[in-house]
């Protein structure tokens, strides 16, 4: 199944939810790009969003792996009222179509868990018929270094990728795929597109990056949540969905408390990134110092008052400026659409309910940048001189 189009909900008339942003089911600016960046740039916790990304690309891939063993097993049984003799065929022909649902599994439905615990169930079925195990079932020890999966992941796109010449549906990462000489699995059918080395590389590769102390990007989790992880993983040699679910639903939640709200805040309310507003609280502090300073030099010199007309200069820049910083929002820029996703790079406004609710802000904060504006620039022309 296919990621939905975010034009399929340019009627939500509210703002995302994060299982929305995460299912890429919104557009800029809160899109899952713009919360990467906002993660990764102002909330400086992007290693917990990674760990979410790899493990439901865990998910896709176990979800993919099945789905071309099921493929190959229906042509090679079309009839599968051999399952008396062929239990993995008659339990692979039970799930049905394999979809690939985002958000943590407290958001799945009743058929979709269902699903998820079928597979994972299989996943462990298969995992001992194989002797695939950890040491535990004899299985070859496995380290970060020998892992298929331990490369650096950068950004993750939502564009497809190829494999063996042939698109997929939403097929898995590139680091997490073994070449042509072993995209083979224990079964008579062709070359899959994922082996089954490449699953528990996966697992592998999520534990070694995020969970184990001291790793590369390690991540802060329950004790008990770690154990079972790890234990699952090393110990009882597991590789199925469900050893991520606890973790999993524990950084969504995490995210969505502490993370996502200042998110849409700076957003879906705002068009500014952090350093911008501090140029422009410098540039209206400059402004106002310089409108301040020539227009009590004009009253104490007593100039006529076209000459103070240039008042007007220095206090439209500094109260528009201080605006803009206060409300992290630049008026004219947002009214044109655009809004900043890093300092001086910015892109398209496209999510409607975002632009509208933009619109109204960008309105409000030119009509206080006027009224602040007009009275100072109205006192400093007309006060009346008074040359010492």
């Amino acid at each position: 199944m296919t990621t939905p189009s975010p034009h399929l909900y340019s009627s939500r008339n509210r703002l995302p939810t994060l299982f929305e942003v995460l299912s890429r089911q919104t557009s800029a600016p809160v899109d899952l790009f713009s919360f990467y960046i906002y993660m990764r740039d102002q909330q400086r916790s992007v290693d917990y969003l990674d760990f979410w990304l790899d493990v439901s690309q865990h998910m896709s891939l176990c979800r993919h792996y099945v789905r071309e063993l099921r493929r190959s097993v229906l042509l090679d049984t079309p009839e599968l009222e051999k399952h008396g003799s062929k239990r993995s065929s008659y339990i692979l022909d039970q799930f049905g179509e394999m979809n690939d649902p985002s958000g943590p599994s407290t958001n799945l439905n009743n058929e979709e868990k269902v699903k998820d615990q079928n597979l994972s169930a299989f996943l462990r079925h298969e995992n001992d018929l194989n002797g695939n195990g950890g040491l535990a079932n004899g299985g070859v020890h496995h380290s970060p270094q020998s892992s298929f999966g331990s490369q650096q992941s950068g950004l993750r796109g939502s564009g497809d990728r190829r494999s063996n010449g042939t698109e997929r549906e939403r097929p898995p990462r590139p680091s997490f795929m073994t070449n042509g000489s072993q995209g083979r699995t224990n079964s008579d059918s062709p070359a899959h597109t994922v082996a089954r080395a490449d699953i528990r590389a996966s697992a592998e590769k999520i534990l070694y990056t995020y969970l184990l102390p001291g790793s590369e990007r390690e991540i802060i989790l329950p004790q008990g949540i770690l154990t079972d992880i790890t234990t699952s993983i090393e110990e009882e040699g597991r590789d199925d969905p469900e050893v991520f679910d606890a973790a999993k639903d524990y950084t969504f939640q995490a995210m969505e408390r502490d993370a996502f709200p200042g998110f849409l805040r700076a957003k879906a309310l705002g068009n500014l990134v952090p350093p911008s507003s501090f140029l422009r609280l410098c540039l209206g502090l400059l402004g106002l110092f310089g409108g301040f300073w020539a227009g009590f030099a004009c009253i104490l010199l007593d100039k006529p008052k076209h000459i103070r007309c240039w008042l007007i200069l220095p206090f439209t820049i500094g109260v528009y400026a201080l605006s803009s910083q206060q409300y992290s929002i630049d008026p004219v820029l947002a009214l044109a659409g655009l809004s900043e996703y890093t300092f001086m790079n910015w892109s398209r406004i496209r999510e409607p309910y975002i632009r509208k609710l933009m619109n109204k802000r960008a309105m409000m904060v030119l009509f206080f940048t006027v009224l602040i504006g007009v009275c100072l620039i109205v006192l400093f022309i007309f006060v009346p001189g008074h040359r010492l």
